[in-house]
């Protein structure tokens, strides 16, 4: 079976009205916003896939913006530290977010686990998605595991017991996970960390059995041997690790992504909006951001504005109805 969850996851100065100018913004809007610098909230520890592709986008923007643009990391609380911090912000564009599906769909459509977030995707102005990152499996060098197949029938000889990390219920590995144990008729047991460098650090020790980790996090430990990789769950080879089988190849029909994209709070004023867009989708599609993020292992992917809420919700209901929830 395979997952329907995949892709498909500042101003003020002469300089800075230009800027919007060119991308699209008109006059007035640029005159009013921004006249100050910008905070982009990432929900995730630093060092992971989501910080690295949301400092990314900081400094690419900056000089479209002509503000400052700051990264700050809220993780905890399988991403809702930083979505509930995200959702209670003045909605006046000076303070934005990374949100992430499925990631962001478990605090408050799960109840029988805990979820219990008052904030859903109505709390939020969505703005644009800025990538497709997807799954993948890998193991210390010397782990037992040569193939995703050798996970799978050790996990029906002895289900709940195979160890992955995770960074949170509901999160995309998470979820993948359960959706690859129903789908294979066993199941296993996620142990969850803060963020995905604190599970690798595990599975290099011995103590978690298999890496669940994101294309843009294990390409450069692939390439350096860190790690041995088992397989991605894309429709096709990544470009970023073309020697690596995908799950499909080894017999395991399974496509798994988190889309990573921009959002406000709920209530943000419409020119701010528009501006906010302009802007993001100005550098996102820009040949220079594009280069430094495929550099990054890093798949740009525009959606923007009324099609990117829809997305959100699509898969929203998709992951509702995937999970039981």
């Amino acid at each position: 079976m395979t997952s329907i969850i995949s892709r498909r996851g500042f101003l003020g100065t002469t300089a800075g009205a230009a800027a919007l100018s060119i991308a699209g913004i008109r006059p007035g809007a640029a005159q009013a916003f921004p006249t100050r610098g910008l905070l982009i909230i990432v929900p995730y520890a630093a060092g992971g896939g989501s910080d690295i592709s949301a400092r990314l986008l900081a400094r690419d923007l900056e000089p479209i913006f002509g503000r400052p643009v700051t990264v700050e990391n809220r993780a905890g609380g399988g991403g809702w530290v930083g979505w509930g911090s995200l959702a209670q912000s003045k909605p006046d564009g000076y303070t934005i977010g990374y949100i992430n599906v499925p990631n962001i769909f478990a605090g408050y459509l799960d109840k029988q686990s805990g979820g219990s977030r008052k904030e859903n995707l109505e709390s939020f102005t969505p703005l644009i998605n800025h990538v497709t990152d997807y799954n993948m499996w890998s193991v210390k060098p010397d782990s037992k595991f040569k193939t995703v197949k050798d996970v799978i029938e050790e996990a029906k000889k002895r289900p709940g017991t195979i160890t992955l990390n995770g960074g949170g219920h509901g999160t995309d590995d998470h979820v993948a996970v359960l959706g690859i144990g129903a789908n294979n008729n066993t199941s296993f047991q996620m142990v969850h960390f803060r963020g995905t460098p604190e599970g690798k650090t595990q599975v290099l020790g011995g103590n978690i059995e298999v890496y669940a980790c994101n294309v843009s996090e294990g390409a450069v430990d692939v390439k350096a041997g860190i790690i041995r990789p088992l397989g991605v769950m894309s429709p096709a080879r990544s470009k970023f690790m073309p020697d690596v089988p995908t799950f499909r190849e080894q017999g395991v029909n399974e496509v798994w992504s988190t889309s990573r994209g921009v959002a406000a709070p709920a209530n943000l004023p419409k020119d701010v909006e528009a501006a906010l867009i302009a802007a993001l989708e100005k550098t996102i599609s820009s040949p220079e951001h594009k280069a430094k993020a495929e550099a990054l292992s890093l798949d740009p992917d525009v959606i923007k504005g009324a099609a990117y809420t829809k997305f959100l919700k699509e898969n929203e209901q998709a992951t509702k109805k995937l999970m039981n929830w």
